[in-house]
């Protein structure tokens, strides 16, 4: 049996504007390195502006829905134990919910680093990473 020429072309095409949609959808999402290092960001811009426990500036940088609390309820929290950041040790993204990156960080109270590092979740919502204390 021969095969009309037009039909492979057909197949062809097909092979080929599937692939752009695969390529553009990738194109369109944050890559792995990125989502974690877009996390690790946060984390370092929330805890460098925690001291001055101003809720404008917090705020936008905390997740919210569920449990969260206010961020007045929840900076004045951090800042009664004297919570700061030491060192963020690494980041990956959460194997359950690819929105969300999971970061070690060192964090001290009162001044005395933790032996074993912070967990602490960065969700992305409303087009920018946060927080979720």
């Amino acid at each position: 049996m021969s095969r009309s020429p037009h039909r492979g072309d057909t197949v062809s095409w097909a092979s080929a504007c599937g692939l752009l949609l695969v390529l553009a959808s990738l194109a369109c999402t944050p890559s792995e390195a990125r989502k974690k290092e877009e996390a690790r960001t946060t984390v370092r811009t929330f805890f460098t502006a925690l001291p001055s426990g101003d809720c404008q500036v917090l705020g936008p940088l905390l997740a919210t829905g569920g449990s969260a609390k206010p961020c007045e309820d929840t900076i004045r929290e951090l800042r009664e134990h004297g919570l700061e950041l030491v060192e963020v040790l690494d980041a990956v993204v959460d194997g359950r919910d690819p929105n969300a990156v999971l970061v070690r960080a060192k964090l001290a109270r009162d001044g005395v680093v933790r032996a074993e590092p912070f967990i602490l979740r960065v969700e992305r919502q409303d087009g920018g990473w946060k927080l979720r204390l």
